[in-house]
Parts: structure tokens; C-alpha cells; sequence
């Protein structure tokens, strides 16, 4: 057996008493009775029942290449030893996948990546077409999240003069949502001849892209009651509604920054829907989540001055991606990688980019942890 083999396998055996430990913890009454660790131990255990799945079928794989390669050296019957030959080299080829698979599972998953997620979209430099821009690039998500079985909400909108939008905030809900999007934070570039232009000339035209994991009520301590409610009505296109019901919520909480040690006042309103009390609820995640990025920010930066990693450090001002209409591109700056399918790909057509983008991450991991 190679060192590379010992070196895995030292690293599951280890891993092998942790998983009978978390097996007997969630069994133990007491922490059935503290949801959050529960919630917790039964997610590792399900995480690591799934590497030692995987390194049952690796140690099946390594005894039947050993066993394989003692029936060629002492056996002398030609059917036994086809058969051999055909076992090893099914085996051998499956040895590199079964490594990758357990390397990949054993790199530190980002506790985040399963939560929901607050987006938002900003028009950057480009006047009228960087909003416009701005509602292809939401559009592109909202499709996305659809063909994922993911609820998509919008929590607030500026629409641009011209159509699209000047600014829009909107969450997501489902299944690792965090862990899909967060290559999406950064600046977005387009390169066309916009409708708004009469010379056909090309505009180059940019638009910010901010995905934040939603914070859980746990990880934040607000104090509710120092929050002061105000309701008022809503305008803008609505029908009959608009202007007689107050449905929309406005909250203000006196925060104290963690970065200046003021005490800001922070403000959020909410006009999304008819029905106040659901206003208010989203008006409340949006403090959750708005404090909970700030407080997290300075541990944010103390890990991107250590990590390595360019492809999701979630910075808003890097140039990630730029979308050229005249060649039918889509090519992704921290990877390198190009696809010609623009209007595929802004049609929500986007797994094939964030694969790539999760392999190089992943790749980067695991030189970081010398897998």
C-alpha cells in the first residue's frame, strides 16, 4: 500500500471515532433537549457518515487490487487469472475516483454554506443600460432559483427611468442556497449596444452583485423591544390598495457598531406586501440580516487576510465576470473560464459556471489543507 493510501486512510481512521462519538451524543437526552447542538450533531453526523460510506468502498477497492494481484502472481488457471486481470483494472481505475470523492468530503465545508440568502443587485456605472443590466441579471437569478425549486422574495425595488432596476434586494430560501450563490458577489460588466442607444455604439456598463448568508436568530442578539414601528402607505404601481391601506412598515434600532463603538440608528423599511404583518416579519430578517454582516464583517476579513482562495471571497468591488453580447460570451475572470451560451446562460442557465467556480475552490482547498 503507497504512503498516498496510509495518509487517507490515517486521516478517516481518525475521523471513525469521532463519528461513534456524535453517534452516542445524539442519543443523550441532554442534547436532544439543546435543539441548536442537536441541530448541529446530527448535521456532522450525517457528513461524516457519508466519508465513512466512502472509505468502506475504498478499503473494499484497495483488498480487491491486493486480492487481484495475488491470484496473477500464484495462480495458475487462465479463467482465474482473466478474471483477476478484469477485477484489477476495474479497480484500479476506480482507486483515483473513490480518492478524489473522499478528498473533496474531507475538506472543511464553510459552516454558512447551508443558509438561506439576502441578495442584492446595484446598478453601477452606465446610467439607464447599468439598469437595464441590472434586470437581466435578476431575471437570470430569479429563472436560476425556479429550475432549483428555490423561493425567491423581493424585499425592496428602485426601478430604473427606463425600465430594470436601479437597485433590488430579494431572498432566497432551499437547499444550500449559500453554498451555490456565493460566487455571485462582485461586480458584474456587460458589453452592448444598448436600446438606448441611437449611434450603435457598444456601452461597456456594470452592475454590483451582493449575496450575504441570512443570519439565524441565535447569532445576533437583538433586543426587540428597543425597536420603535412605524407604518405608512405604500405608493407606486398597485391598483386600488395603494395609498388607503398601510401596509408598509418602517422599523428604526439603535445598533452599536462593532467597527466605531457609535451607536448608529439603523433603519429598514418594507413595502413588499399588502399584508403588514408579513411586512414587518421581513422588515425584522432584513435587521437580522444587515447586523449580522456587519458584526461578522471584521471575522470576514481576518479570514480572506489568511485564505488564499480568489474565488469566493465575496469582495463587492472585484470585477468577477463580464457578459459580451457582440461575441455571445459569458467568461469568468477569477477562473478563467468562458462559455458561448450568453443568452442560455441569462436565462438562468448558470450550474455549468458555479461547478467550475466550486471545483477551483475546492482544488485550492485542498493544496491549503495538503490533501
Amino acid at each position: 500500500m503507497t504512503d498516498s493510501n496510509n495518509n487517507i486512510l490515517e486521516k478517516l481512521d481518525g475521523l471513525e471515532a469521532r463519528y461513534e462519538e456524535v453517534g452516542t451524543l445524539i442519543t443523550d437526552p441532554s442534547v436532544i433537549a439543546d435543539q441548536q447542538r442537536y441541530v448541529k450533531l446530527t448535521k456532522e453526523y450525517k457528513d461524516l457518515g457519508d466519508i465513512m460510506n466512502a472509505r468502506k468502498r475504498y478499503v473494499e477497492c484497495l483488498n480487491a487490487i491486493a486480492e487481484a494481484k495475488d491470484i496473477l502472481a500464484n495462480e495458475s488457471d487462465p479463467d482465474m487469472k482473466e478474471m483477476a486481470r478484469e477485477e484489477l483494472s476495474a479497480n484500479e481505475a476506480l482507486q483515483p475516483q473513490l480518492e478524489e470523492e473522499i478528498k473533496i468530503a474531507l475538506v472543511p465545508k464553510d459552516p454558512e454554506d447551508a443558509k438561506n440568502v439576502q441578495m442584492e443587485i446595484r446598478a453601477g456605472t452606465g446610467g439607464d443600460e447599468a439598469a437595464l443590466f441590472a434586470g437581466d441579471l435578476f431575471s437570470m437569478y430569479k429563472k436560476f432559483c425556479d429550475s432549483k425549486g428555490w423561493n425567491l422574495s423581493v424585499t425592496s425595488v428602485s426601478e430604473g427611468a427606463v425600465g430594470g432596476y436601479k437597485e433590488i434586494d430579494f431572498a432566497v430560501s432551499g437547499d444550500n442556497v449559500y453554498g451555490v450563490l456565493k460566487y455571485e458577489s462582485g461586480v458584474h460588466r456587460v458589453q452592448r449596444v444598448p436600446a438606448t442607444e441611437t449611434q450603435g455604439r457598444m456601452h461597456t456598463s456594470a452592475a454590483t452583485v451582493a449575496v450575504l448568508p441570512e443570519a439565524d436568530k441565535f447569532e445576533v442578539n437583538i433586543n426587540e423591544g428597543d425597536i420603535k414601528w412605524d407604518t405608512f402607505r405604500s405608493s407606486g404601481a398597485g391598483g386600488q390598495n395603494v395609498n388607503k391601506v398601510e401596509s408598509g412598515v418602517r422599523l428604526r434600532y439603535p445598533w452599536k457598531n462593532p467597527n466605531t463603538g457609535e451607536v448608529e440608528e439603523i433603519l429598514i423599511e418594507c413595502t413588499e406586501t399588502r399584508d403588514q404583518p408579513k411586512n414587518k416579519e421581513r422588515a425584522l430578517s432584513r435587521l437580522y440580516t444587515y447586523i449580522y454582516d456587519h458584526e461578522h464583517q471584521k471575522y470576514l476579513d481576518d479570514i480572506s487576510s489568511r485564505r488564499k482562495s480568489l474565488v469566493s471571497t465575496g469582495d463587492r468591488s472585484a470585477k468577477i465576470r463580464t457578459y459580451n453580447f457582440p461575441q455571445g460570451r459569458v467568461t469568468d475572470h477569477r477562473i478563467g473560464y468562458t462559455t458561448h451560451d450568453l443568452q442560455g446562460f441569462l436565462g438562468g442557465n448558470i450550474q455549468d459556471m458555479i461547478d467550475h467556480l466550486t471545483v477551483a475552490e475546492n482544488a485550492e482547498k485542498l493544496k491549503e489543507n495538503e490533501l
